[in-house]
């Protein structure tokens, strides 16, 4: 297995480091406003890991957190393990292409499309390994649990960069000795004229030392296919610590 703070073979010095969970819809997100970014400055990323369920690992899921977070976590931390012996095997490279295609078969898939007893799975996980070019025996992995000691060294590095009350995606900033934050977190893709002014004001912040949280609980639904809520006036809600808060147990 790799050294999990060691630098990117392919890219020594890399603009950012992208940590990202595939079942995290922030990360899907903001990763999909990185993309636009990278395409119009030739940014190099490298795509690192971080588990929710490794980082949760330690609270109640029954009373904090709405019905189906513990399976939905559970999930992402199954196609990181995939992701995790494809990169030990193939290279950093592939990893931006395969979590392009895990978020098309989850994101981009239409409401109603049956994944939530999918996804995770080594058929689903085939499917985005398929759709990314890669060899789909990888998919067996889901199940290989000697790679959760690579997710979880890799979180706790993100975290120890950022401090451990955050969430995803985590991102470092002109990476080793750039600062990290948690976020952007954003409920919408930027458009393609949009992208890079957004993203020079956050690199503003970034690069200021003592930037620490600019936040709000109150946002606008994840404009996801998946969830049904693409629309020009989407609603708004209340979000706490990683989860919707009328969604939550009373």
């Amino acid at each position: 297995m790799s050294t999990t703070d060691a630098a990117p073979a392919a890219e020594q010095s890399p603009d950012l480091e992208f940590f990202w969970d595939p079942v995290c819809p922030f990360a899907w997100i903001t990763s999909r406003w990185v993309e636009k970014v990278i395409a119009q400055t030739g940014y190099s990323v490298d795509w690192r890991f971080i588990s929710l369920r490794v980082l949760n690992r330690h609270r109640d899921y029954a009373t904090e957190f709405p019905p189906g977070y513990e399976q939905g976590h559970t999930a992402g931390l199954r196609m990181l393990r995939v992701a995790a012996k494809v990169r030990a095997e193939l290279g950093r490279d592939v990893m931006g292409p395969l979590y392009d295609a895990m978020g098309q078969h989850y994101w981009e898939m239409p409401k109603g499309s049956g994944l939530r007893d999918r996804i995770g799975t080594a058929e689903h996980t085939a499917e985005a390994l398929a759709t990314a070019g890669l060899p789909t025996e990888y998919a067996f992995a889901v199940d290989d649990d000697s790679w959760d000691a690579e997710i979880s060294a890799e979180t706790e590095l993100a975290l120890s960069r950022t401090g451990r009350d955050v969430g995803t995606p985590i991102i470092t900033f002109e990476p080793p000795d750039g600062l990290s934050f948690f976020g952007p977190v954003i409920s919408r893709v930027p458009s393609d004229e949009q992208a890079v002014p957004l993203w020079n004001a956050v690199i503003e912040l970034a690069r200021f030392p003592g930037f620490a949280e600019l936040k709000r609980s109150l946002r606008e639904s994840p404009q996801l296919n998946v969830l049904g809520t693409l629309t020009d006036a989407p609603e708004m809600e209340d979000w706490e610590a990683g989860s919707r808060k009328a969604h939550k147990p009373s």
